[in-house]
């Protein structure tokens, strides 16, 4: 199994007050950069899914895809899209996925989704922690690509709603606070002091 990366960095961040949450930063680094640091040594190819101007991620060295313009309204799942056009292109069989404000994810996420993903009927593997699914954390097979560009073209956006679909399995993480967003300015405050 050929699996590559891809850091969510395409929101618009409104609880920021429409900062680019994947620049904003935690401790030394932005949180792009941590999110490749831990993803990276998981994944054969890691890139960015992100639009506008993808020279902003020109520090972190890999690609950045751009939503396609038919999908670019229809949040994470148009970046899942353009994630797994990508990774099939270049051979690869899945595409491990994590949002940008989620740094802390566990550094052995992808084996686990992997694992997982052995029981699932289509190969689709999402996190869970005891309180919900995350399924911007999640294992995506290069063979759902087709559905998905079909299930955005007719206007849905959901992420759950497209993974039930393809009845995924759940890998459960004990830690919640692994899978902790950043989605406000006190939220980056609390994750720099944990971390």
């Amino acid at each position: 199994m050929r699996i590559f990366g891809l850091i969510l960095a395409g929101g618009g961040a409104r609880r920021m007050g429409g900062a680019d949450k994947a620049l904003l930063r935690l401790g030394d680094a932005p949180l792009v950069t941590l999110c490749a640091e831990r993803l990276g040594p998981q994944v054969e190819q890691l890139a960015i899914s992100a639009n506008g101007d993808a020279g902003r991620f020109g520090f972190t060295g890999l690609p950045v895809l751009a939503d396609a313009p038919a999908a670019a309204a229809q949040g994470p799942l148009a970046g899942v899209l353009a994630g797994l056009d990508w990774a099939a292109g270049l051979g690869a069989t899945a595409l491990a996925t994590v949002a940008v404000d989620t740094p802390h994810f566990p550094c052995d996420l992808v084996a686990r989704l992997c694992l997982a993903a052995e029981s699932a009927p289509s190969g689709l593997a999402l996190a869970e922690t005891a309180d919900r699914a995350h399924p911007t954390c999640a294992l995506w097979p290069v063979g759902l690509r087709d559905d998905l560009r079909g299930w955005l073209a007719g206007g849905e956006g959901r992420m759950m709603g497209f993974a039930a679909r393809h009845q995924p399995v759940l890998a459960r993480f004990p830690d919640a606070a692994a899978f902790m967003n950043i989605n406000t300015p006190a939220d980056l405050a609390a994750a720099g002091q944990a971390g």
